[in-house]
């Protein structure tokens, strides 16, 4: 292993709506002055315009699918030319764990529920993805209640119980996070933590 894969650190900014993730992305990429092609913005809108679906199709799992897919496609495509070049972080909004959550939360119950989630992960392409995402670092988002607009829509309960989902997908397939929420809602104050917390790892006997 050379040293440009030894210290090239995934960073996965995942959670609900509504919790602040492409604001705190954009400024961590600001902040790093971090490549634009190292910061893997949202992939989902971009497959849904691309293949046709729209808000209606959030509970087919044809659209999380092709998703996932994407998102994963280009995690990996990031990860090697960042290797190759020396980079030390790939940033991304969003993970390839996303669709399984909303694969969960759009079914119709709790069978429904697993046997959507298994397709996905059982998916030879999730299960190598997997192995990184092990290794990686992610980063939760709990709900701040100020934040979150009940619209008759999307309210309150239904982002802490789309929070919960979150918890229970990545702790089932073992992948290690942190979390911020209503503790930490400073713009900059999240930045300058997520800063502090890349160093660390790029620098570890600092």
């Amino acid at each position: 292993m050379t040293d440009h894969q030894r210290l090239l650190t995934e960073l996965y900014v995942v959670g609900p709506s509504s919790t602040g993730k492409t604001t705190l992305c954009d400024a961590v990429a600001h902040s790093l002055k971090l490549r634009s092609w190292c910061y893997i913005t949202e992939v989902a809108r971009q497959i849904m315009k691309r293949r046709g679906f729209t808000r209606e199709d959030m509970g087919r799992i044809e659209m999380q699918s092709a998703i996932m897919l994407a998102q994963i496609e280009r995690e990996a495509e990031v990860c090697e030319r960042a290797r190759g070049t020396g980079e030390t972080l790939m940033l991304s909004d969003r993970s390839g764990v996303d669709p399984i959550v909303y694969a969960v939360l759009t079914a119709n119950d709790e069978h429904q529920a697993r046997l959507k989630k298994n397709l996905l992960v059982e998916h030879p392409t999730f299960q190598c993805a997997l192995k990184r995402y092990r290794k990686a670092k992610f980063l939760l988002l709990r709900p701040v209640p100020e934040w979150v607009v009940d619209d008759g829509v999307r309210s309150l309960d239904q982002h802490a119980h789309s929070f919960h989902v979150y918890r229970a997908v990545l702790a089932e397939l073992g992948i290690p996070y942190r979390e911020i929420g209503e503790d930490m809602k400073d713009l900059l104050e999240r930045t300058n933590w997520i800063k502090a917390w890349v160093t660390s790892l790029a620098h570890p006997h600092l």
